[in-house]
This record gives structure tokens, C-alpha cells and sequence, in this order.
């Protein structure tokens, strides 16, 4: 468990975050009607691909408003947090 958990603090992105998570909701449900409407397999892997794609840049701008708001302005250092394990861990899952 990190340091910040449980701490509250602003995001400048939070909102752009919640509009493309949004977006993607809305483009999932659109998918599965592709696909219980029977409609052309690569037209909905065309779909699918849009969608990982518009995940991939929304997890972007998690981790630069992560990297923005919970490490850099809280002067985080890295031989004295544990924050920084955690970062490096999420890193290797996203990336």
C-alpha cells in the first residue's frame, strides 16, 4: 500500500479522465450491440481496437497527472518513498 492512499488531493485532469472513461463506456455498449446484432466480425474488431487505443491514452493521462499531482508536488524523492516502487510497478503493468 502507498503512502497516498486514502490522502485527497486534486487532479487537473479529473475531469478530462471521467469524460474519456465515459466516452469508452459508451463505445463498449455500442460493441456488445455489434456483436448480439451479429454484425461483421472485423467491424467489431475495428471497434475493439478504437477502444484500446482511447484506454491506452486515457491511462496516459492518469499517469501524468499522477506523476503531476501525487509525486512531483509533493516532492517525492526517490530513495525515500516507497511511492516510487509502487509507480514502477503500475508502469510495468500499463506499459
Amino acid at each position: 500500500m502507498s503512502e497516498l492512499t486514502g490522502h485527497t488531493h486534486q487532479h487537473k485532469q479529473r475531469r478530462a479522465v471521467v469524460n474519456r472513461l465515459s466516452r469508452i463506456e459508451g463505445h463498449i455498449r455500442s460493441i456488445k450491440q455489434m456483436v448480439e446484432d451479429g454484425r461483421y466480425c472485423a467491424d467489431v474488431l475495428i471497434q475493439l481496437s478504437a477502444v484500446r487505443s482511447a484506454i491506452e491514452k486515457a491511462g496516459r493521462v492518469v499517469l501524468e497527472d499522477h506523476l503531476e499531482s501525487c509525486l512531483f508536488h509533493v516532492g517525492v524523492v526517490p530513495e525515500e518513498s516507497e511511492i516510487w516502487s509502487g509507480i514502477k510497478e503500475a508502469l510495468d503493468v500499463f506499459l
